[in-house]
């Protein structure tokens, strides 16, 4: 959703202001997560192709991210792509033909599976549906899912 509200005043209001979170995706695999931004920097963890990251900041080829449990990393820029995926952290995320609760039911998809973002959305707020979004899994089958079901969006 949003990474990040920061209350002010103007002219005597309380006003929040939103800012809205930049996702990217691992593009090639094995991206090695590590502690700063340089190979020599200790590794924490490799990614596979595919998984949804959010882009904290970037400096000198390397851009700083955090993943869907929330680990906070470097990975080498190159890595990284503008395509996005989306990764289901919900016990069961349940895709509907239609984006309604009483759509039929296309399919399910576990915890931590990678679906791929089949519209033009980069917010929560620009998809084409409120609280829905137009996925895609890599057999083919797509469908509407919640998303509050999914993080990379």
């Amino acid at each position: 959703m949003f990474r990040y509200a920061i209350p002010f005043l103007l002219s005597g209001a309380l006003v929040v202001a939103a800012h809205a979170a930049d996702f990217q995706t691992i593009n090639s695999a094995p991206a090695v997560l590590y502690d700063a931004p340089s190979q020599k920097a200790r590794p924490l963890f490799l990614y596979g192709n595919g998984v949804p990251v959010e882009l904290i900041s970037s400096i000198e080829g390397w851009s700083k991210i955090r993943d869907a449990q929330g680990t906070i990393g470097w990975v080498e820029r190159p890595k990284l792509t503008d395509k996005r995926a989306l990764q289901v952290r919900v016990a069961r995320a349940q895709i509907r033909a239609q984006p309604a609760d009483d759509a039929p039911l296309v399919f399910e998809a576990e915890e931590n599976v990678l679906l791929d973002l089949d519209e033009a959305a980069t917010s929560p707020m620009t998809t084409l549906t409120p609280g829905w979004v137009r996925v895609r899994h890599r057999d083919g089958a797509s469908g509407y899912v919640r998303i509050n079901s999914v993080f990379g969006l």
